[in-house]
């Protein structure tokens, strides 16, 4: 299958290496921008440009997507077949949403529709939940709200951190999103819609979220928020 892949950090690697084993033709992958890291301030390249790069596929690093000329004319020459969305950090534009045969496919970091927004894996730690999941879901308009089309479970551990949990989301997701395009491919998969009502949300977390506050938490509430949202937990918070 012809395919564009948008993604930025390591968490979208696996994903991205999955489909070039499925044997899919990923004809473009679009990433964020190189951003400086470290107390250096190295200009350093996202981790799916730098995959994508020593696999020899082009990558583009729009700054700005929604009217971006060059950039549509660009996508509309691929025509792909569909598009797969694995923790970019934009918003998809409407006319980018339309563009593929089989739609914008994306991979989130929960059970949705709990868990809507950009820190799934962290609010689901804090939040002491005993189990969380990947979602395959067609993106539209809405924040996380477009039909869901395949859905896995994966055990929290006790001791976990989010940043354990990340890499186990990835890794399993990875072949969640393969298997979500072959059943897309050959009509065996069905979007559903989801259940609004049901929604939660876990926003990008700031300094509030990160304090520790001793005298109106338990410790088993302290010890769900330190490893959700370290190494932001302490008593200063972020």
């Amino acid at each position: 299958m012809r395919l564009v892949f948008c993604g930025t950090p390591s968490f979208a690697v696996p994903t991205f290496e999955a489909l070039l084993d499925a044997g899919h033709e990923i004809a473009l992958v679009v990433s964020q921008p190189d951003r400086p890291v470290g107390r250096a301030h190295q200009l350093t390249a996202p981790a799916v440009k730098q995959t994508a790069l020593a696999t020899g596929i082009a990558v583009v690093q729009p700054e700005k997507i929604r009217n971006n000329t060059e950039f549509r004319e660009q996508l509309e020459s691929i025509a792909p077949e569909a598009i797969v969305v694995v923790a970019y950090g934009r918003i998809i534009p409407p006319w980018m949403l339309a563009l593929p045969r089989l739609g914008c496919i994306n991979l989130h970091a929960s059970l949705l529709p709990k868990y809507r927004g950009a820190a799934p894996i962290q609010w689901a730690v804090a939040m002491g939940d005993a189990y969380t999941g990947n979602t395959t879901m067609l993106l539209e308009e809405g924040l996380d709200t477009g039909p869901i089309l395949l859905q896995q479970t994966v055990e929290i551990a006790a001791n976990q951190t989010a940043a354990d949990l990340f890499d186990v989301l990835a890794r399993e997701g990875a072949p969640l999103v393969a298997k979500t395009l072959a059943g897309l491919a050959d009509g065996t998969i069905k979007p559903e819609p989801q259940n609004h009502e049901g929604a939660t949300f876990a926003p990008l977390l700031d300094r509030e979220d990160g304090r520790m506050d001793f005298a109106a938490r338990t410790a088993s509430e302290l010890h769900n928020r330190w490893r959700g949202f370290q190494p932001c937990a302490s008593h200063g918070g972020c």
